[in-house]
């Protein structure tokens, strides 16, 4: 790749079209971007409207722009005029180049087809096929075939090949005064200490139905730590998890616990996880925040992808390890979702309480254990049928 053309552009187009962890993983591959060019450079995120929420709490980010790409899993109904206006607008911006960055069984093409019909003259992104003239730089995609990657370091290794690096590597998100302020005072009218370590954050509900841990194990797993640690439960959640959550703290018990379900804004909610002393939760947005902000956290890791652990935080990351792991899928193909249902409560409120005694001192101990998943991965055998291989031409 020609790194000095790269280092010469000014006003930078980052494409990340999927949701909130998404975003939050590419956050410090967004850093090396920033960093790496002139003072003044300017990256510009394209993404999707719940994508955009996340972005907004990312400091290496200048300006969003909100886009439902026809291509993407979660977009609406095709609107043809949409897409040739966000064409033009992209135009009217200028921008010197565009990293397109994707999950390894995403096609770049179609957003690298729209950066070349927007005039954007550099195009990066992970390719599997030759693309040609779509990309004026590219790298080939060899996941899972050769490698399997956690998503923070496929971003940071794809804007490396560019020139483009830093050496903070962390996740980081910035939060207001005013949001940590409210939240505060929502977590002391319920009488928590926002600052004490006597009570955890437990977030029940995820986007896929593969990954949500039973209802009833997340209210054993929370029994115990009310009844032998004496901890309080902060139950986070949309309003449409609502349902689920009652479920839960009535099986706790209701004064043990709180519910937030539906009254935090996502700046909120990241607020909440930057003061518990553990999260509880499934792999959804809140492993990603609490990546983010140095929070211990369980993940209760459902196997439908080995990349998305927790990047550089005290952690512990619980599943079984199921012949059918590693499926990608949104529901379990197989219906029984051995993956998370055997994943003993009591492991889960262990889990917990190693993490306390491990943090008690210093909150960010360097307990990153969230690699051993990846190394499973990397020694066992291929679970599914790999793409044929591509022809390996680069284009610069």
């Amino acid at each position: 790749m020609n790194t000095q053309k790269w280092r010469r552009a000014r006003n930078i187009l980052a494409v990340r079209l999927d949701a909130m962890g998404d975003v939050l993983m590419t956050g410090p591959a967004l850093r090396a971007v920033k960093e790496s060019g002139a003072a003044a450079r300017r990256v510009t995120l394209l993404t999707s409207a719940s994508g955009a929420v996340a972005a907004r709490l990312l400091p290496e980010i200048d300006d969003v722009i909100i886009y439902d790409a026809p291509w993407m899993k979660a977009s609406g109904a095709c609107d043809a005029a949409a897409d040739r206006a966000m064409i033009e607008r992209l135009a009217a911006e200028k921008f010197d180049a565009a990293v397109i960055f994707t999950v390894y069984s995403q096609n770049p093409l179609p957003a690298a087809f729209l950066c070349h019909m927007a005039e954007i003259p550099r195009r990066l992104a992970h390719c599997r096929e030759n693309p040609y003239r779509l990309l004026t730089d590219w790298a080939r995609e060899i996941e899972p075939e050769q490698i399997v990657r956690h998503e923070v370091r496929r971003q940071l290794d794809l804007v490396a090949g560019a020139g483009c690096v830093t050496a903070d590597e962390r996740m980081r998100v910035e939060i207001s005064a005013g949001a940590l302020d409210r939240v505060r005072r929502i977590l002391r009218r319920s009488g928590i200490d926002a600052d004490s370590r006597a009570w955890i954050a437990l977030h029940a509900g995820a986007t896929a139905a593969s990954r949500r841990y039973p209802p009833e194990s997340f209210a054993r797993a929370a029994r115990i730590l009310v009844e032998k640690h004496g901890m309080r439960i902060v139950f986070t959640g949309t309003a449409e998890e609502t349902a689920v959550v009652e479920e839960v703290r009535a099986a706790v018990g209701a004064g043990d616990t709180v519910s937030l379900c539906g009254a935090l804004d996502f700046e909120e909610l990241a607020a909440l996880v930057s003061f518990a002393p553990v999260i509880v939760t499934n792999n959804s947005s809140p492993v990603h925040l609490a990546s983010a902000l140095e929070t211990p956290v369980v993940d209760l890791y459902a196997l439908t992808n080995p990349q998305h652990t927790p990047w550089m935080t005290p952690n512990r990351v619980l599943y079984h390890d199921a012949a059918c792991g590693f499926c990608y899928k949104s529901v379990c193909p197989e219906g029984h979702h051995a993956c998370l249902r055997r994943v003993e409560p009591e492991r889960v409120a262990a889990a917990v309480s190693e993490l306390l005694d491990e943090t008690q001192t210093n909150r960010h101990a360097p307990v990153f254990r969230a690699a051993e998943i990846l190394r499973t991965v990397l020694a066992a055998p291929v679970r599914r049928a790999a793409p044929p291989c591509q022809q390996e031409i680069e284009l610069c």
